[in-house]
């Protein structure tokens, strides 16, 4: 290899659900690939986002800080909420500056409606996508550097496939970071008909749910073709590889278009802070560096990850940058088992809401505070400009500066106990067992939540 630096491909599903793969316990999906992958490399088994949506989650990936910190608090690209603030530094910045070519090909949904906020501005070389938060399957837009394409006939998966294959061909003479964001299995529901059919043939889902199965396949073909290049290439050994997805499973939908489906048991889905919302799926491999053919039970974070890539590619964390995520580097090589396991989650729509869908880990304890509904609602109008946004994209040119919808937020509901270790699915509260340490954990995340709020605050960007 001659010292060359490993190439970086970190590919991230859209709603992906911790038991959306066969190697995570479903044995009625078709993922090949992904559990191939998993046997020949590691499978972390206690992996979280650090967010139940994808937004926020997306700033703290490419961050290493937590959400609220970033400015990227909510999905509503309409309104500027999902705005990766011009002050953060990203992990393409660095690897950048240290000489990688860096692309992101898919979907970026950390700030749609500003030049400054474009991925070409935040680090990547090259971007071919959609700066949203979704897109229509076969109508789509896309971003080429700035200048747009319409829809060719082609299924958006096969295209971000496509792009992610003249990317790594392209750049195959040098170290690369290739951040790869299909978009799927997010809503609408759209496959071709020969990826769905062995599901609806199987009888015993709804129609959404065969469909969303039918595009996770259609995505695990396309990570094939994907390792099939790094094998021509002779970069396989050499790549370090991470598939994750975003957050928890989509569940919910009218009749046999209801997404409910097999989340490995663990209570909750996306957009809540319950384990089946945050704990994500997560495949590694780099053969070069770590051995494979194993699963781990540590604790990781999304936080974690630019601080671990960086250390892979011998790159140093910029001086000052004062990140949440820690390096595991040598919890991966199974050098150590010590991990920082007191971890925060918070989201609601609109401004942040103080006890409202709010995590804390510590250790194997979790406090919860579960969503208050009237926070967790948008109004009508929103709802139609993020259609808009998405259909007419070309109406819309800056964020809506209307104030805020009038919230009647009501007293948070009592705070939840579980014991992780004992009970990954949620099932028993102890809080009433445990008053004192509720009441500890409860004063960490109050001084959490107000530390990142006040960052958040401080942001000046426009």
């Amino acid at each position: 290899m001659g010292g060359m630096k490993p190439n970086i491909i970190l590919i991230l599903a859209d709603d992906m659900g911790y038991g959306d793969i066969g190697a995570f316990g479903n044995e009625d999906v078709d993922t090949p690939i992904l559990d191939h992958l998993a046997s020949e490399g590691i499978v972390l088994t206690q992996h979280y986002s650090a967010s139940p949506v994808c937004a926020p989650a997306r700033a703290a990936l490419l961050t290493g800080r937590y959400p609220h910190r970033t400015g990227a608090i909510d999905t509503l690209e309409g309104r500027g909420l999902d705005r990766l603030a011009l002050r953060e530094v990203t992990l393409a910045d660095v690897l950048k500056s240290a000489g990688y070519a860096t692309g992101l090909i898919g979907k970026w949904h950390l700030g749609a409606l500003d030049p400054r906020y474009h991925p070409n501005a935040r680090g990547f070389d090259e971007f071919v996508g959609f700066r949203g938060g979704w897109s229509d399957y076969w109508v789509w837009r896309l971003d080429y550097n700035g200048t747009f394409r319409k829809s060719d006939g082609r299924y958006l998966t096969d295209v971000f496939t496509e792009e992610a294959l003249g990317f790594i061909e392209r750049h195959r003479n040098e170290p690369f970071f290739l951040h790869l964001t299909y978009n799927a299995p997010h809503f609408p529901l759209q496959v071709p008909d020969e990826e769905v059919e062995p599901f609806r043939r199987m009888g015993k889902f709804t129609e959404g749910v065969a469909r969303i199965y039918g595009m996770n396949r259609r995505m695990d073909k396309g990570i094939g073709r994907i390792l099939e290049a790094l094998e021509r290439y002779g970069l396989a050994e050499n790549t370090f590889l991470l598939f994750t997805s975003d957050n928890g499973p989509q569940f919910g939908g009218k009749g046999d278009m209801n997404t409910t489906r097999y989340n490995a048991l663990f209570n909750g889905c996306k957009g809540n802070v319950y384990e089946g919302g945050i704990r994500v799926p997560a495949i590694l491999r780099w053969p070069a560096g770590l051995e494979g053919n194993r699963a781990l039970n540590s604790f990781v974070h999304f936080t974690d990850w630019m601080p671990t890539i960086l250390a892979i590619a011998g790159v140093d964390v910029p001086k000052g940058l004062k990140l949440d995520g820690y390096n595991v580097l040598r919890v991966l090589r199974g050098e150590t088992d010590e991990v920082n396991d007191r971890r925060f989650w918070q989201w609601n729509r609109y401004t942040p809401v103080p006890n409202c869908n709010a995590a804390m880990r510590d250790g194997p304890w979790k406090l919860l505070r579960p969503p208050i509904k009237e926070a967790m609602w948008i109004t009508k109008e929103d709802a139609e400009m993020d259609r808009r946004l998405k259909y007419e994209p070309e109406g819309i040119t800056d964020i809506c500066r209307d104030p805020e919808p009038q919230r009647d937020i009501p007293e948070p509901h009592p705070p939840l106990l579980f014991n992780i270790e004992d009970d990954p699915y949620e099932r028993r509260n102890l809080a009433e067992d445990h008053p004192d340490l509720v009441e500890k954990m409860q004063e960490e995340l109050d001084r959490w939540f107000d530390s990142v709020e006040a960052e958040r605050r401080s942001i000046s960007d426009s």
